[in-house]
């Protein structure tokens, strides 16, 4: 790195994304189709709507984007009825968390991350130079929220909070968040990262954490068209907070950072119904089948609320990751997160699902 770079930046390590199609193919020579079932894209495809939508917008991309997000506010804000001056949005949700670190983190104070949760928490906090502490996570899964009120110091500043927790799939108990928010001071701001809202709210009894918003709370709720509307490639993440909050983040946000296509193309995923129940309907035939297959081959996973599931493979991991990778199926191997002895494997349709199981079989065999 350059002598004059910010020397903070040397403890950051770049995000690792998942391999795409196009790499795995030219790295290995596989001509042959492949199955990408490592980054928790929706298998379905994009909302039908928002490809339409885009397809008669096209000729409009010479124009700037509405900076104000005038529509896909009003859309959002009928239908998760609340004020517009509640409503965030990034490139991503990870940019509205670095929007987050950069209004409110001084050098030196703290961020709380979880370990084995979602990297980019422990990215952006040492983006901005703050201390990152990263308690361990419940033996269950999730985030022990507990474990977080027991080592936090007085001066932290933001509290990240996966729910559903990435990579491990699984889902704070509510009464585990209440029990939290009775107890957290008023001068942290909690992170609750939602990104798998619509399936763990399709899945399992999900806490409803907009009330603390209602209640004027220093929550900050995060949500993206990334997953169960298959928007991935648009980058669009969007999120709720207080005015208060709004206010700060509006004078770090870049101008024009949500694209014009993302937001026509946000707009007509709302109204697409038919999709989001697809896609869940989906989602739920493969946990179950892959569920019951990992039973009759004798693998250990961890029950999820997402369209994921983390499979322990234990000193095969790595083998079995090649494996799959030479026979065409992409898997997210967890050596980032810190986690070596398990795969996290997106949910797929029938078909790659299929195809997974019989690879598998073939390797354990």
């Amino acid at each position: 790195m350059h002598p004059l770079a910010r020397w903070k930046l040397r403890s950051v390590r770049p995000y690792v994304p998942g391999k795409p199609i196009e790499e795995v193919a030219r790295e290995l020579g596989i001509t042959s189709e492949i199955y990408k079932l490592a980054s928790n894209e929706n298998p379905l495809g994009s909302s039908p709507k928002a490809v339409s939508a885009i397809k008669k917008a096209a000729e409009s991309m010479y124009l700037y984007p509405d900076d104000s997000f005038y529509s896909l506010k009003k859309k959002i804000s009928h239908r998760f009825k609340v004020q517009e001056n509640h409503i965030l949005f990034g490139n991503g949700s990870v940019e509205i968390m670095l929007q987050l670190a950069i209004a409110f983190v001084n050098p030196g104070e703290t961020i709380i991350a979880p370990r084995h949760t979602f990297i980019m928490y422990r990215v952006v906090g040492n983006i901005v130079g703050a201390s990152v502490i990263e308690p361990d996570i419940h033996k269950e899964g999730y985030v022990d929220l507990d474990n977080i009120l027991r080592i936090m110091p007085d001066d932290t500043k933001i509290v990240f909070i996966a729910n559903p927790n990435n990579p491990t799939g699984n889902v704070i108990p509510p009464e585990k968040i209440h029990e939290f928010m009775e107890k957290v001071t008023e001068d942290v701001i909690i992170v609750f990262d939602e990104a798998y809202y619509e399936y763990a709210s399709y899945f399992t009894d999900f806490p409803d954490t907009m009330e603390y918003i209602r209640e004027g709370r220093n929550v900050v709720i995060l949500r993206t068209f990334s997953k169960i509307y298959g928007l991935a490639g648009l980058r669009i993440g969007y999120g709720f907070t207080t005015p208060q909050i709004y206010e700060a983040i509006q004078r770090v946000r870049l101008p024009f950072n949500l694209n014009r296509m993302a937001q026509i193309a946000a707009i007509a995923a709302l109204d697409d119904n038919e999709h989001v129940e697809r896609s869940l309907r989906t989602t739920k035939e493969g946990i179950e089948y892959l569920s019951s297959e990992f039973n009759h081959m004798g693998l250990k996973y961890v029950p999820t609320f997402t369209n994921f599931i983390m499979v322990k493979f234990g000193d095969k991991t790595k083998m079995v990751h090649e494996k799959l990778l030479k026979n065409g199926v992409v898997v997210r191997p967890l050596d980032p997160y810190g986690i070596y002895d398990y795969l996290r494997i997106s949910i797929g349709t029938m078909k790659e699902n299929q195809k997974l199981v019989k690879i598998l079989k073939e390797i354990l065999r």
